[in-house]
């Protein structure tokens, strides 16, 4: 009977620690730190940019097809918006075991190749993946800085044109850093997130 208790605490605690990294940050949250190893082999965290108003961190990858399509929209995100504040960090969410080409290397290889002007971030294990809640790639935060520490503003996807040919698209991120910069809290401040989900290792 003990150790029925004993499997069944264990299966519920396991359940716990599932469903805690299931859930995703909503506005008003802390957004967590972090210290991760960029594609130029030097940690970076929100200490990093010392200048910062805030940050527009994505957790994207080297595979995903929406997160392809999304690049050139990534890349023109921080070249419009660091120097006004609000820097780029990537963050690539998935397990290089599950997903072969999303390894360390291979980021870096990306990275040079496209000539990105933003940190592009390895997550061992997962760790700030999970504490984000992110669940596909690219899945996007946007976070403030402020006196009482950096709170997410935003969460979910860049735009609403995953294809990149509606000339009216609704540009989300664009229209919350607008919204932040004129000291205004974000009309929208979640939207779904749009691409493929995170990739994981099974488990044994």
């Amino acid at each position: 009977m003990k150790k029925i208790i004993l499997l069944l605490a264990l299966a519920f605690s396991a359940f716990l620690s599932h469903a805690q990294n299931a859930v995703t940050l909503k506005a008003g949250d802390a957004a967590p730190d972090f210290k991760l190893k960029n594609v130029d082999n030097k940690e970076v965290s929100f200490g990093t940019f010392k200048d910062a108003k805030g940050y527009i961190v994505v957790f994207t990858c080297n595979t995903c097809p929406y997160a392809i399509g999304y690049e050139q929209r990534i890349i023109d995100l921080d070249k419009k918006f660091k120097s006004q504040g609000y820097p780029v960090i990537a963050i690539n969410p998935n397990d290089p075991e599950a997903s072969n080409a999303d390894t360390f290397a291979k980021m870096q290889d990306l990275a040079k190749d496209k000539k990105y002007s933003f940190p592009y971030l390895f997550d061992p294990g997962q760790k700030i993946t999970d504490e984000y809640g992110a669940k596909r790639t690219p899945h996007i935060f946007i976070v403030s800085k402020t006196a009482k520490g950096n709170v997410v503003e935003y969460v979910g996807a860049i735009d609403n044109d995953p294809e990149g040919n509606n000339p009216q698209k609704i540009k989300y991120a664009e229209d919350v850093i607008a919204s932040l910069k004129s000291g205004q809290k974000p009309a929208i401040t979640q939207t779904k997130e749009i691409g493929c989900t995170v990739k994981r290792k099974a488990k044994a």
